[in-house]
């Protein structure tokens, strides 16, 4: 919305004019209005939108919603329609903005809340709510109170919805369809609290004490600025480990990424709450961080690998594992980067784990992790289309995957499909089938290589050639364990 579009443009004059046409009716000689309160509660608001908006409804609403609606609400439930509107717009326009056009954006900022403002108390006032000196009838208030904060709701939603399509020509169900749904909760939390202003407001012990209600607001909001700061780090750090891998093997680039994607897709098939599936998404995320620990001349070596090297790269989970060992956020998710390449007959590595003794989180990532390297088009070797690949995934079950794993990724395939991407900034030459003097890797039968690890002697099975190459369909072997 840097430059606004025309119809972008249109759609807030005729938000200002409407707000400013509601407004009217509070400066006309016969209507009272208690400007005092006018003031206090739109210089409250202004005070509070000063600082930088904690914004802690932005994943769950369309809108910019700030901590201190509930100053808008009480506003709502103590004066007229007409007159509570006024108490938004100050604080609108000195507000923070954070992208450009500032003044724009404030100027819809004060029009939008102004009109959810006055439908709030239109439909406050239709359900029986009173604007009177005394303070509101308890509890008979509570509906119309709860009516007037689910329309505030609406309506911000409805106008973010409409702004959204005229100045970046996002669909309109795109504003508000679904996430709507997710802001209900919120401000009626908000409606409550606003409601409990209302009441303080008119009690014998006056306006200070409806201030009161704000300090639990303040603290959520900074409780949750807290929470906001240490997971944007934590994203943070784990970007910054994806991209050092990405730029050290360009082969697997955005690999990372897919695999995180394919394993929450997992976890959620199996019905895994909210926290394990962050766990596991990191777990994903960075089950090839390893990789930085192993020589970049092995990982972009064009040719055959040596007996050697495949021990060097069969390495890179006890690597990994030891980077981001004291990265304590990460929980499970460190032991899913130690054994996404155990076997669940016991024959992968580092330790040979067998069956329920591989932790879940790893279970899923090997699934995930195989699935997209096979779907994966890279500059040495083309892609499997994703029915071929799952059937692979299928046949292996039970010796390299965990059945119930493969089974969860093709339950959730079928629901949401998947879509295949080039992996490396190389094309592929015309006519090649391989890197260089190597024939594909996925028609080539890897030697079987021992490994000793954690004490432990291991020997990988023919897809577990650590340089990303797997055998054909054909092999006797379960193929497509990649790196």
């Amino acid at each position: 919305m840097r430059s606004v579009p025309a119809a972008a443009h249109a759609y807030i004059l005729c938000a200002v004019l409407s707000t400013a046409m509601l407004a009217l009716p509070s400066f006309r000689p016969d209507t009272t209005v208690d400007w005092v309160a006018v003031a206090l509660l739109a210089g409250l608001y202004a005070l509070c939108e000063l600082p930088a908006r904690c914004r802690h409804l932005g994943e769950s609403v369309p809108v910019s919603a700030g901590s201190f609606f509930p100053v808008l609400l009480a506003a709502a439930f103590l004066l007229p329609p007409s007159a509570a509107l006024l108490v938004a717009v100050p604080g609108a326009l000195v507000g923070r903005v954070e992208r450009r056009p500032a003044a724009v954006r404030r100027i819809w900022r004060a029009a939008q809340l102004g009109l959810a403002i006055w439908v709030a108390a239109q439909t406050y006032d239709l359900l029986g709510g009173e604007h009177t000196p005394q303070a509101p009838d308890f509890p008979l208030v509570l509906l119309p109170a709860a009516a007037g904060a689910l329309a505030f709701c609406f309506v911000l939603t409805v106008l973010e919805a409409g702004i959204l399509a005229t100045a970046e020509r996002s669909p309109l169900r795109a504003g508000w369809h679904g996430p709507v749904l997710g802001a209900l909760l919120p401000h009626l939390v908000h409606g409550l609290a606003g409601l409990m202003m209302a009441v303080l407001w008119q009690s014998p012990y006056g306006p200070p004490s409806a201030l009161f209600v704000l300090l639990p607001m303040y603290i959520s909001c900074w409780l949750f600025a807290q929470y906001h700061r240490e997971r944007t780090a934590h994203q943070a750090t784990i970007r910054a480990l994806v991209q050092a891998v990405d730029i050290k093997d360009r082969y697997t680039r955005g690999h990372s990424e897919r695999v995180g994607r394919a394993s929450v897709l997992i976890a959620r098939e199996l019905g895994l709450d909210k926290d394990r599936i962050e766990v596991i998404r990191f777990a994903g995320i960075l089950h090839d961080v390893g990789k930085l620990g192993v020589p970049t001349r092995v990982l972009r070596k064009e040719g055959p690998l040596t007996d050697d090297e495949r021990r060097v790269i069969q390495l890179h989970p006890e690597y990994g594992h030891e980077i981001v060992r004291g990265i304590g956020f990460l929980g499970d998710a460190r032991a899913a980067i130690l054994y996404h390449h155990e076997r669940v007959d016991g024959s992968g590595y580092p330790c040979g784990l067998a069956g329920n003794d591989i932790p879940e989180c790893a279970r899923v990532v090997a699934v995930a992790d195989a699935f997209d390297a096979m779907t994966s088009t890279r500059s040495y070797r083309r892609a499997r289309p994703v029915a071929t690949a799952l059937a692979e995934l299928e046949r292996c079950a039970g010796t390299q995957f965990d059945p119930r794993m493969v089974q969860a990724l093709i339950r959730a395939l079928d629901r949401h499909g998947w879509e295949t991407e080039v992996t490396s900034d190389e094309p592929l030459p015309q006519g090649a089938w391989g890197r260089r003097d190597q024939p594909d890797a996925h028609d080539i039968p890897a030697q079987p290589v021992r490994v000793f690890a954690h004490g432990r002697a291991g020997r990988p099975g023919p897809a577990e050639e650590p340089s990303g190459r797997v055998p054909g369909p054909g092999a006797e072997r379960p193929t497509g364990d990649l790196g």
